[in-house]
C-alpha cells in the first residue's frame, strides 16, 4: 500500500494584541521636511531625506550642506546611528517666523533625547540640534489627546514660541511603538488628497 504524503504545513502565529490603555508621548508635529543625520560606526557622517541619500550638490533645503559643515559636532553629540528629525525654518513650509535663512533640526526620538540639560538641547557646550517639543506624556485617552491638540492651537507652537499657526501633534504609543498624527488642516482626507 502506498503512503500518501501530506503537503508541508506551515504554522503562523497570530500576533499579540497591544493594550490601548498604555502611555503615549504627545509631541508637536513641526511642518518642515523629514530628514536624518546618519553616523556610521566608523564615524562617517552624512544626510538622507525620506527617500534617498542627499549631498551638498543634491540637497534638500541646505540640510546636507549643514550636516557636512557641522559633522564633527554632530558626531560628538549624537554618536553612531540614524538620527531622524525635522529640518524647518526660513523657506521651508510654514517657516515658523524664522527669517534670513535661519533653519533648525529637531530630533524625533524624545525618549532618547528628553531631559537634555538646556531647553531641549542635547549638549550644553556646543548645541547643534533641538528636540521636538514634548507636549504631554499620559495614558492613552482620546479626550486628553484632543485637549492637547486644542491647547496647541490656542497657545501656538512650542518649537517656535509666538508662532500661532502650528501644524499639529504626533502621538507615540509606547507599547506597540507606533506613531500617529493629528493635524489642524487636512487631518481627515490627508494632505495629498486635499488638492486632488
Amino acid at each position: 500500500m502506498d503512503v500518501v504524503s501530506l503537503p508541508t504545513r506551515e504554522f503562523v502565529e497570530f500576533p499579540k494584541i497591544s493594550r490601548l490603555k498604555r502611555d503615549v508621548v504627545i509631541t508637536e508635529k513641526i511642518d518642515g521636511t523629514n530628514l536624518a543625520v546618519v553616523i556610521t560606526d566608523d564615524l562617517d557622517c552624512y544626510a538622507q531625506s525620506r527617500t534617498r541619500v542627499i549631498t551638498p550638490k543634491e540637497d534638500n533645503h541646505g540640510f546636507a550642506r549643514w550636516v557636512s559643515e557641522n559633522a564633527p559636532a554632530l558626531i560628538e553629540q549624537l554618536g553612531p546611528g540614524r538620527h531622524f528629525g525635522e529640518w524647518w525654518g526660513s523657506g521651508i513650509q510654514r517657516g515658523y517666523g524664522l527669517t534670513k535663512g535661519e533653519k533648525r533640526f529637531s530630533l524625533f526620538n524624545v525618549g532618547r533625547w528628553h531631559g537634555s540639560p538646556v531647553d531641549g538641547w542635547r549638549c550644553i557646550e556646543a548645541p547643534i540640534c533641538f528636540v521636538v517639543p514634548t507636549l504631554e506624556v499620559c495614558e492613552f485617552n482620546s479626550t486628553r489627546i484632543d485637549s492637547v491638540l486644542a491647547n496647541l492651537k490656542e497657545s501656538g507652537s512650542s518649537a517656535a514660541p509666538g508662532f500661532m499657526n502650528p501644524e499639529g501633534i504626533v502621538i507615540f504609543h509606547t507599547q506597540n511603538q507606533s506613531l500617529f498624527k493629528m493635524t489642524f488642516e487636512y487631518d481627515i482626507e490627508g494632505k495629498g488628497k486635499a488638492f486632488a
